[in-house]
């Protein structure tokens, strides 16, 4: 292969010019042709670079020489924690932007008209507010969008429509068959534990997937009432009873309530959608999340053994019905001789059945993936409702679902929720509803984000966003509260069986919410002699899919000596089971937010040290072995943006470093640093990517407490003009000396304290 040679005016230009000529053709405000003084730039920047070029890669080239230079956090433009300074790229459009830093040598920032990868002479550059570029500067590539673009991304019906193939139809609906027969009993059994009539948990699978198949942006995702919400959905059903709003009979005012607390939960995740609140569910923490969901499984199997115990009766005349768990259990344990033969006997063969269908479908599934489409808990039901029909089971004693019928509210009745009237209602469900929708939202993004790593051969291109998935779930909640419906939310087992058998696009949500509509039209009078105690055992089977992931996490954290978590998990769960919900989940959130805003206000400031025959600094606390103190210099590293909540103990953090010069040692100690090795302050604030009004007044005040001990601070590597703006408002650039004090790198505020003698390097100890 002959070596490339290039003529010799394109040896006088970089390789930047000549791609920008090959790319004239197609106009862009990003490119900007090259003047004189940047090619003068780029030939001083070639010519500096000249001493130690690189082996194999010819110098003309530099181009290529980026992919070297990526920041080890692999953010690229976007870093904002490197010890080091950032490379600066001249865009001649925008002016001055920071790039990723060049290896760990790092280049500065400098005038236009004098550019050097490393200071060259006695007076630094200053790094005024002409050389700091804009938030989010780059040069973007010149895209062309249509309103077309925005109508698809936004509602991702118009995506996914327009790739259906006709070959995707004999999947989806054979998924969406398997999904129904598996589901649609489980919905009639949850209506049971949010004290709802039957239908209205069908209604969860008619109105949400329906919507959801429009608005959302998980194509494989199946909407549907789970046992967590509908648990809580019953404890405001049982609060509004109590408070005389409703009676315990009355199935026509319990669905008004279940109504508007699903309305309350999708009205307030679609506000928080809007509002681009999607971060939120990373508020809550995993030991969290399994206590309180372990908690409501084992609550949810407790209310479920007193039914197929056929106690139920003697439970309400008892007063248990609304009381704790373990109350519960103490009218099991003294009623348990008295409960129902053959109420008991249908509910544990029924139970009995299913698991082991769930056992052998998760033993032989990896060889026959066939088998996931047995529908054993429809036929389980089926048969239940034969037998009791031709034995007359219902004759003797055994509880059935009977008519399962709206009673006075009809079939698909419209209640608009927010009406004056449902105001106690509102009041009553307004705490439980946000959990609701923070439980929910959180195990949709589970199950969407555990979607994304299975094979989709259908709809290709939707990229999941939370702040959409909270649009969508929240839209398609307030429409099922329009309708009464229980809350509905994305499941992971109900989806990855959705997209294990067949299921290529949304239009399986759109077929299953059809399946269970022609149920309900059709197929409900049928069920009339469904036994109670075969769907009482159904939620027990989900009851223990929900308690089953318990003991790997606990032995996950035992191994880890996670004490703290294991110690929240426990008290939320014990507060659920001897109290009540309520308090579990207050305890849990509280704590979880406690233990986020005890992080979140930990100061991170770092003491930073010279490598030794360099010009680079890094953490002396981390590598104590390779860097040298800077005798009357302090060097502080702040890597994160300042606000309100991290500032309040930087005072005593940094006064901690001025004493013992690290932030491990004990404030007890006596003094190890001397005082004369803080006469000057240096701040790398590169990792100050934005400050708020609260932080800017504690760093004043700290610049100001330097300046009457006369003490010098300097500030280096300001990463932005908004944050120069605030520290030159504020008057920390006024206080600190003017803006000569504001330099483009470390060793350049070095300089100038070397220039009066002040520093000497010392070996770190």
């Amino acid at each position: 292969m002959s070596d490339y040679r290039p003529s010799q005016m394109d040896q006088g230009r970089s390789l930047r010019d000549r791609i920008y000529d090959t790319f004239r053709a197609s106009p862009s405000p990003s490119f900007v042709p090259p003047t004189a003084a940047h090619a003068d730039m780029v030939n001083n920047l070639e010519s500096s670079v000249g001493e130690n070029p690189p082996q194999g890669v010819n110098l003309r080239t530099r181009l290529l020489r980026s992919y070297d230079r990526d920041p080890a956090c692999g953010m690229g433009d976007a870093c904002d924690h490197g010890t080091f300074t950032p490379r600066v790229v001249i865009d001649e459009h925008h002016g001055w932007r920071t790039n990723s830093t060049s290896g760990f040598g790092g280049e500065r920032s400098r005038a236009p008209e004098n550019i050097s990868r490393q200071s060259t002479s006695a007076t630094p550059s200053v790094q005024g507010p002409e050389n700091i570029p804009f938030v989010g500067t780059s040069t973007p590539l010149h895209v062309k969008h249509s309103k077309s673009l925005y109508i698809s991304y936004y509602i991702p019906f118009f995506n996914w429509i327009t790739q259906y193939r006709l070959s995707f139809l004999r999947g989806d609906l054979i998924a969406a068959l398997t999904v129904a027969s598996i589901y649609i009993p489980m919905g009639l059994s949850l209506s049971n534990i949010a004290h709802a009539p039957p239908i209205n948990g069908l209604y969860a699978f008619v109105l949400q997937p329906f919507i959801y198949a429009i608005l959302g942006s998980a194509p494989l995702l199946v909407l549907g009432p789970e046992a967590a919400g509908s648990l809580l959905t019953g404890t405001i059903v049982k609060a509004s009873v109590n408070q005389g709003n409703s009676g315990e009979e009355d199935e026509a005012a319990n669905a008004i309530v279940v109504g508007v607390a699903t309305a309350m939960a999708g009205a307030m995740i679609l506000v928080a959608g809007i509002f681009r609140l999607g971060f939120l569910d990373n508020v809550l923490s995993r030991p969290f999340l399994r206590g309180f969901i372990t908690a409501i499984g084992f609550v949810i199997f407790v209310d479920q053994f007193i039914p197929e115990l056929g106690l139920a009766t003697e439970a309400k005349l008892a007063g248990v019905t609304h009381g704790s768990t373990v109350d519960k259990l103490v009218f099991i344990a003294r009623n348990i001789g008295h409960s129902h033969s053959l109420t008991a006997a249908v509910a544990f063969t029924s139970f009995a059945i299913i698991m082991v269908f769930r056992t052998l479908k998760k033993t032989l599934q990896p060889r026959y993936p066939q088998v996931i489409y047995f529908p054993d808990r429809i036929l389980v039901v089926v048969l239940s409702a034969i037998l009791t029909q031709q034995l007359g089971w219902h004759e003797k004693g055994l509880e059935v679902l009977g008519a399962t019928k709206n009673s006075a509210n009809g079939v698909f009745k419209f209640e608009w929720p927010f009406q004056i009237k449902n105001m106690k209602h509102m009041r009553t469900a307004l705490s439980t509803s946000f959990i609701i929708a923070l439980l929910g939202f959180f195990e949709s993004s589970v199950a969407a984000k555990g979607l994304t790593g299975l094979e989709n051969k259908g709809i290709q291109g939707m990229q999941v966003s939370p702040n959409r998935e909270m649009v969508a779930l929240g839209f398609a909640n307030v429409v099922g509260g329009c309708f009464m419906s229980l809350p509905a939310f994305g499941g992971y087992a109900r989806s990855k069986v959705n997209a294990s058998t067949g299921a290529r696009s949304p239009m399986s949500s759109i077929f299953i919410s059809a399946i269970t509509l022609v149920c309900i039209m059709v197929l409900l009078p049928y069920l009339y002699f469904l036994p109670k105690a075969v769907l009482s055992s159904m939620i027990s089977v989900v009851a223990y899919s929900l308690i089953e992931e318990c003991p790997h996490d606990l032995a996950f954290f035992v191994r880890l000596r996670g004490w703290p978590e294991l110690a929240l998990m426990l008290l939320i769960f014990g507060s659920t089971i001897f109290y009540s919900l309520e308090l579990g989940i207050a305890l849990g959130m509280g704590l979880s937010v406690l233990i986020l805003i005890r992080h979140s206000t930990k100061p991170r400031i770092q003491i930073l040290g010279k490598i030794a025959g360099s010009d680079r600094f890094d953490n002396a606390e981390l590598h104590p072995e390779g860097v040298e103190l800077i005798e009357g210099a302090l060097v502080v590293k702040i890597p994160e943006p300042l606000t309100f909540a991290n500032t309040g103990d930087l005072k005593s953090r940094l006064r901690r470093l001025e004493m013992y010069g690290t932030n491990q040692a004990h404030p007890s100690m006596p003094r190890i640093r001397p005082p004369e090795h803080n006469n000057n302050v240096i701040f790398d604030v590169h990792g100050v990517t934005s400050i708020d009004g609260s932080g800017t007044q504690v760093l004043y005040e700290i610049v100001d407490g330097y300046a009457q001990v006369g003490a010098r601070v300097f500030f280096c590597r300001v990463p932005n003009r908004n944050v120069y703006r605030m520290f030159e408002r504020s008057g920390i650039v006024e206080r600190c000396g003017g803006i000569s004090h504001v330099v483009g790198h470390v060793d350049e505020a070095i300089k100038l304290v070397e220039s009066e003698g002040q520093t000497h390097v010392l070996p770190w100890h």
